[in-house]
């Protein structure tokens, strides 16, 4: 089971995930891959769609991209047309804005209640998480 399942299925009711676009500059199609990923979103198969972009980050390009939509079994049509959606282009722009303000340098970042997750395992995201349960425990 992937990581950040493990920890939504460890604190179904503690745990929210916020999931943040940061497509590096570097990298010639990720912006493209973001938009993707969005636009399959309105298909109702984000998830499924990221993780394949991650799983094949270094081979994107726009025949990668119709090969994952096509394993998808998503609308190619549709696609196409919401990636071109300013709303998506815009969403993606204040992704960015909001990373770089947290300090994002790369992808992927994990941050736990604002706070840089160092330790990518389920004992990392644990400590983490106990650490902010607590803090609203003594609020209370």
């Amino acid at each position: 089971m992937p990581l950040l399942e493990q920890v939504l299925a460890k604190y179904p009711d503690q745990v929210k995930l916020v999931y943040k676009n940061f497509p590096l500059r570097n990298h010639k199609y990720a912006r493209m891959a973001a938009a993707a990923a969005l636009a399959a979103n309105s298909q109702g198969r984000f998830w499924e769609f990221q993780a394949r972009l991650f799983k094949n980050f270094s081979k994107l390009n726009d025949k990668k991209i119709q090969e994952i939509t096509r394993e998808l079994n998503l609308n190619q049509d549709k696609l196409q047309k919401d990636m071109k959606d300013p709303k998506i282009s815009a969403k993606i722009s204040q992704d960015i804005q909001d990373g770089k303000k947290a300090g994002v340098r790369g992808a992927p970042t994990v941050f736990v209640n604002g706070r840089l997750l160092r330790q990518r395992t389920i004992e990392g995201f644990s400590a983490l998480i106990e650490k902010g349960l607590q803090a609203i425990k003594k609020e209370k």
